[in-house]
C-alpha cells in the first residue's frame, strides 16, 4: 500500500498528462482556475479520459464566487455529474453551503444521489464553512470519500493546526486531502505535523505564448487584466520534485 497519494489540480489535458508522467495517482480537472476552478468542458473531460491511465476526478462548479446555489444551478450540477459519469470519470468534486455557512444538506443529498457509484470529494467550500468539526461529521454521514481543505487558512501550511485536529477527528472515516499552496518546500512538514497522507497541488510553471504577433492593448477579459501571452501549466518535473520531497 502506498504511504502517500498525490492529486494534481489540472487546468488542461496537457497538465493532466504531465501529472501522470510525474507520478501522481489522480488529477482533478478544472476550468476557470483564477476563479478557484469551474466545471471543464465535455471535450476536455473526454480527451483527458481517453489519454489518462490514472484516476480522473472532475470539479462540478457552475461558476466562481460563493457556494450558495440556486435550484437552476443545482440542476446544472446534476447534469454535469451525469456527463462526467458518461465520460467515465472516476470521481467528482463539489460542495454546497447555506447562507449561514453550514453544509447545505438538502443540496448535497441531491448531488450525492446523482453521483452514486462515483468517488466524491467535498472541495474547499469546506474552508469557508462556519463549523468545520460539525461539517466533517455531516460529510461522513453523507458518504463523501474525502475533503479537500487548507485547514481554513490561506495555505495548507498555515492551516496545519486545524488539519491535524480534523485528521484526528476523522479517525479513518473520511480522507483529509491537504491542498492549497502545497509544494516541494512544505509538503514534508505538512505530512509530518498533521498525519495526513493525501495531498493536492498544481505543480505549475509559466509558459510563454508562441505568438510572434501580439496586440497587448486589447484584453479578452475587458476590465480584468491578465497576461494573455503566457499561461501556467503543470510540469512533470515539478510534480516529481514535489513528490520526492516528502
Amino acid at each position: 500500500m502506498e504511504k502517500y497519494r498525490f492529486e494534481i489540480c489540472t487546468n488542461s489535458v496537457e497538465s493532466c498528462l504531465a501529472a501522470q508522467k510525474g507520478g501522481a495517482q489522480r488529477v482533478e480537472l478544472c476550468a476557470g482556475i483564477p476563479e478557484g476552478g469551474t466545471t471543464p468542458s465535455w471535450g476536455e473531460i473526454a480527451t483527458a479520459r481517453e489519454l489518462l491511465q490514472i484516476k480522473l476526478h472532475v470539479i462540478i462548479r457552475p461558476r466562481g464566487g460563493d457556494f450558495l446555489y440556486s435550484p437552476v444551478e443545482l440542476s446544472t450540477m446534476v447534469k454535469d455529474i451525469e456527463a462526467a459519469r458518461q465520460l467515465k470519470a472516476d470521481g467528482v468534486v463539489f460542495g454546497c453551503l447555506t447562507a449561514d455557512g453550514e453544509i447545505d444538506l438538502d443540496a448535497m443529498k441531491t448531488l450525492m444521489k446523482a453521483a452514486e457509484g462515483l468517488s466524491v470529494t467535498f472541495h474547499r467550500a469546506f474552508d469557508v464553512c462556519k463549523q468545520p468539526q460539525q461539517a466533517l461529521e455531516q460529510l461522513i454521514a453523507l458518504g463523501c470519500e474525502r475533503i479537500l481543505t487548507s485547514g481554513q487558512q490561506a495555505t495548507a501550511e498555515q492551516g496545519i493546526p486545524l488539519l491535524k485536529e480534523l485528521h484526528q477527528q476523522a479517525a479513518g472515516r473520511i480522507i483529509l486531502l491537504a491542498g492549497c499552496g502545497v509544494n516541494e518546500g512544505n509538503i514534508a512538514r505538512i505530512a509530518s505535523e498533521t498525519g495526513i497522507r493525501e495531498f493536492h497541488f498544481s505543480a505549475r510553471e509559466c509558459v510563454k505564448s508562441g505568438m510572434r504577433y501580439k496586440n497587448e492593448a486589447v484584453s479578452m477579459g475587458g476590465t480584468v487584466r491578465i497576461d494573455e501571452y503566457e499561461r501556467n501549466v503543470t510540469t512533470a518535473e515539478r510534480v516529481r520534485k514535489t513528490i520526492s520531497s516528502i
